[in-house]
Order: structure tokens, then C-alpha cells, then sequence
């Protein structure tokens, strides 16, 4: 691996590179992997609103992982606003998927909401349909 920059090393710069293109091309696997790669700061510079971008894109096509994640990013508000309802939503569409942690942490953002709230987020999960 041969260093670049500060300290990258140019295995992880060409990583992201490759994720980045393939990520345009609508690949949902580099989508979530990018995301993931900006939520943590790894291979790039941490930066919860591209980790959003991305995660919410490889989401709409209904990559389990990536629903959690961004789940957990509106729990949190990092790199979106803060916002129960759709993080319900999202962790309830990975919980759907078998996602047993998506379920609990669905469960755990149920308490911090009202009866309405949780409502509007099980519609909005019933509702939702896959992207291409």
C-alpha cells in the first residue's frame, strides 16, 4: 500500500474512487459502502450529510443496512434533521427485513414519540415502495 496525502493510504483513496463511480451508476452496494465510509470517517473525511446522500439512495432501493443507518442518522440528526417519524419509518423497513437491531432501535425511538407520530411513521412504512 503505497501512502498519500495524510497518511490515506492509496489503496482506500482508489476504494473510494471506485465506490464514488459505481455509486453514480446507481449501484446500491457502493452507495451504502460510501455512506458508511463518510458516516465513520474512513477513507474520507467524516461528513454526516454525504453519508445521508449516500445511504438514503442505496435505502431507496431497499438495501437493508443502508435503511438502518440512516434510520439511526435521524434518530441522531447527523447530517439531517432530527426527525423520529422517519427514522421510524426507515427502521421499521429494515425490521421488516428481518433486521432484529432495526426492530429494537425502532422499539426505543417509539417511546420518544406520541401515538400520532408513531401512526404517521407506520403509514409512511406501509406506504413505501423501492426505487429503481
Amino acid at each position: 500500500m503505497h501512502e498519500t496525502g495524510e497518511g490515506v493510504p492509496q489503496d482506500y483513496i482508489e476504494a473510494a474512487k471506485w465506490y464514488r463511480l459505481a455509486g453514480e451508476q446507481g449501484d446500491a452496494l457502493a452507495q451504502t459502502r460510501l455512506g458508511f465510509m463518510y458516516e465513520m470517517g474512513k477513507r474520507v473525511s467524516q461528513n454526516f450529510a454525504e453519508a445521508a446522500k449516500w445511504l438514503r439512495l442505496a435505502a431507496e432501493q431497499g438495501r437493508v443496512v443502508a435503511q438502518d443507518k440512516l434510520g439511526g442518522l435521524y434518530v441522531s440528526g447527523r447530517g439531517v434533521p432530527k426527525d423520529y417519524v422517519v427514522a421510524y419509518m426507515w427502521l421499521s423497513l429494515s425490521a421488516a427485513q428481518g433486521d432484529q437491531d432495526s426492530a429494537i432501535q425502532r422499539d426505543l425511538v417509539a417511546k420518544l414519540m406520541t401515538p400520532a407520530q408513531i401512526a404517521e411513521a407506520q403509514k409512511l412504512a406501509r406506504e413505501w415502495k423501492t426505487k429503481p
